[in-house]
């Protein structure tokens, strides 16, 4: 049985009977406390879906972490920067009215959430965007430019589709070819 407290109980009371069915656990509610019982796999798996719906992700995102290629990570904003005013190193990664954060989930297909209380960010993809997108992330937190950063990104992408499309044969060929003229 595994406990811990849940500040989001709201939105926990009301996706309960859901999680529950889909994560084949038990949960208990008692004020703010949460106890799961279940298999030791589903506990682990229903304590990091509850991480992510503790930290402000909806119940329908947090339940895309029971695929095996979704992880869900945490990016301290404190790391990356050393500027005092942590509203203003917010509001560059979300930009004006939230473009530069739709952008950058666009591009990199995770989704992104900024946590203002704890100064983090949280980002759901699939293990393969993940490092591209906490680099994006970390970019904008130092001060790169966002035109810069969406750049960086989109050149990951067209690496990754050219990388899928040809499984690396054509580069070997390429190797092999400049091996034996030499």
């Amino acid at each position: 049985m595994e406990s811990f407290y849940f500040n989001r109980i709201k939105e926990l009371k009301k996706e309960k009977d859901e999680l529950e069915r889909k994560l084949q656990v038990v949960i208990t509610i008692t004020g703010k406390k949460v106890e799961i019982e279940g298999s030791a796999v589903n506990e682990y798996e229903a304590g990091i879906i509850l991480e992510a719906m503790q930290f402000g992700f909806s119940s329908k995102k947090a339940l895309l972490l029971l695929n095996d290629d979704i992880i869900f990570k945490k990016v301290p904003i404190r790391s990356f920067t050393r500027r005092k005013d942590m509203k203003e190193v917010r509001g560059r990664v979300i930009g004006k009215q939230g473009k530069t954060k739709s952008t950058l989930e666009e591009i990199s297909g995770c989704d992104i959430l900024v946590n203002e209380e704890q100064n983090q960010i949280g980002i759901i993809g699939s293990a393969l965007e993940m490092d591209e997108a906490t680099a994006a992330i970390e970019k904008l937190i130092r001060g790169s430019k966002q035109a810069n950063v969406y750049r960086y990104l989109e050149r990951m992408n067209a690496e990754k589709k050219k990388m899928d499309s040809d499984l690396g044969l054509k580069l070997k060929k390429k190797e092999e070819k400049k091996y034996s003229e030499e």
